[in-house]
């Protein structure tokens, strides 16, 4: 690998937004270990978090023992197990060689470290003071840990189902908008694809949101945290110039927590002191995120309303329904488009067109396709005589010797009624 400077290596595996603790207490010597560590071709990143994993279970040997000595020997490998957890991202992002496996590795490890030593350094103060409140405070710092890192993945879940569920109303409000212009079908081009504030802030810490919307176009941009900027306007000004220096606004988290117990709890003697306040700050911290993704949901809500509205095409008579006596402009006939073609036999053999409802009109000069055709002559006969008998014997009495049963509803005999068999008597 090509021998790289200080700043060089700082610029391709710092992260642009990190906790303020690895900002100043991790990086600037993370990265001086990195530049040593990355000419050898035996060291990767999953073995280097294998061993943050193992100076992190060392660390909960000295806890366990309890002696103020073992409290610093303890906080001191902890620190170094930090900075090895940071060196394996920041190895993976430098050589290109990260996988979804040891990223998998490295979070499961890192809470593998936090439950050891927290079991540790609070099971060895009871077993030297017999405090059970330390008992409490090893359960309430594995909690805690638990929930900040659970809370977040799930809140990043829902921000992307957010994220995607506009995308896909907006994706669909604008094909409709084309299909009401009688448009064909095109791909959205870029001025068309929407975008998030939060990305076009991740971009440009240092720009105004109201700025980065018009340069965008506001008709593209969805801004989830309208709410929370409009209620509190000091917030972008704090993250600016935090943002200066590479610290995210969440100052307490996950990281500072840990960091607070098992390092300078330990250094200065106040272990229990010092796990309940960085405790009460993470939650507070906690609550201020949860609030913060309350009034996103309430963004997300109004955004999807807006969509929701028909477009300015709904309600217009689509353009094969222009059949009045002008045809408004259409050219040809419209019902005349395959799809409204009865479907071939082979397609469909048991289809059968419905008859015309009218006959074809035919012009008076021209003669009828068919013409009467008179009876012939002793059929007309037989007719004339059979009318004649009826009008002077009446329908009582057998005409041409066959019997007449003139008596409505009367049955022959010889027919019986209907379930009658012969021979049962």
């Amino acid at each position: 690998m090509a021998k790289l400077s200080l700043r060089a290596v700082q610029k391709l595996t710092c992260k642009k937004r990190d906790a303020w603790w690895t900002v100043i207490l991790v990086d600037p010597v993370a990265t001086r270990m990195l530049i040593v560590m990355a000419r050898f071709n035996f060291i990767t990143p999953n073995r280097v978090t294998w061993a943050a994993l193992f100076v992190g279970l060392g660390s909960a040997g000295f806890f366990l023992k309890g002696d103020m000595q073992s409290l610093i020997i303890g906080a001191a490998l902890y620190h170094l197990s930090f900075i090895l957890d940071c060196i394996d991202g920041k190895l993976a992002r430098l050589k290109g060689n990260g996988t979804v496996f040891g990223g998998w590795l490295d979070y499961v490890f890192d809470r593998i470290r936090v439950l050891f030593c927290a079991l540790a350094l609070m099971g060895g103060q009871y077993l030297r003071n017999g405090d059970e409140r330390f008992l409490l405070a090893a359960l309430m710092v594995v909690f805690l840990d638990m929930l900040r890192y659970v809370d977040a993945l799930q809140i990043y879940k829902m921000r992307m189902s957010m994220r995607t569920k506009i995308e896909k109303v907006t994706r669909e409000r604008q094909e409709a908008e084309r299909a009401a212009a009688a448009e064909g079908p095109a791909e959205p081009d870029e001025a068309q694809q929407i975008r998030f504030m939060e990305d076009l802030l991740r971009e440009n810490p240092e720009a105004e949101a109201e700025v980065l919307k018009e340069q965008a176009g506001a008709g593209h941009v969805v801004d989830l945290h309208a709410q929370f900027r409009h209620r509190f306007p000091w917030y972008l000004r704090v993250r600016q110039a935090l943002l200066r220096s590479r610290i995210r606004p969440h100052l307490i988290s996950g990281i500072e927590f840990q960091m607070f117990v098992f390092i300078v709890g330990p250094l200065i003697g106040r272990i229990l002191l010092t796990t309940v306040v960085s405790a009460i700050l993470l939650g507070i911290f906690e609550l201020i995120i949860m609030y913060k993704f309350w009034l996103s949901t309430r963004d997300f809500t109004h955004v999807m309303a807006e969509l929701a509205e028909p477009p300015s095409g709904a309600g217009s008579i689509a353009p094969h329904l222009h059949r009045g006596r002008h045809r408004r402009g259409v050219s040809g006939d419209p019902l005349t488009a395959p799809e409204f073609q009865a479907p071939p036999a082979h397609e469909d053999p048991g289809f059968q067109p419905y008859p015309e409802p009218y006959p074809a009109y035919e012009a008076p000069d021209q003669q009828p396709a068919q013409t009467f055709q008179p009876l012939p002559a002793p059929a007309y006969q037989q007719m004339t005589q059979a009318y004649q008998q009826v009008r002077t014997q009446g329908y009582d009495r057998p005409a041409q010797g066959q019997p007449v049963y003139g008596t409505p509803g009367a049955v022959p005999p010889h027919h019986g009624y209907p379930g009658d068999r012969e021979g049962v008597g």
